[in-house]
């Protein structure tokens, strides 16, 4: 009987691990993950002047917090996508 426990085990241990390495996300999943991820200035660096009004506009919703994120970005003596940038992670930060 003792060894039909460890066969039974054996098994099972390696079921778990079978298991284990499945649900492991996949190389291209891994990737999309890290792409989805990068940098904002990276993204917002190719936006258009019409993809940018619109997140402003949106964000001018938010008197506040648009305004702190402004003055710090005129403060820094920023402008054009190099404001954007620094807007865009201000805002939704």
């Amino acid at each position: 009987m003792s060894s039909i426990r460890k066969a039974l085990v054996s098994i099972l241990i390696a079921g778990a691990m079978a298991t284990a390495a499945a649900s492991l996300p996949t190389p291209s999943a891994a990737e999309s993950i890290i792409q989805s991820t990068k940098s904002a200035a990276d993204d917002i660096s190719k936006w258009t002047q019409k993809q940018w009004n619109a997140a402003r506009t949106k964000w001018e919703k938010e008197k506040n917090k648009w305004s702190a994120c402004n003055k710090r970005a005129t403060d820094q003596k920023l402008s054009g996508r190099t404001s954007w940038s620094f807007l865009y992670d201000c805002m939704t930060s």
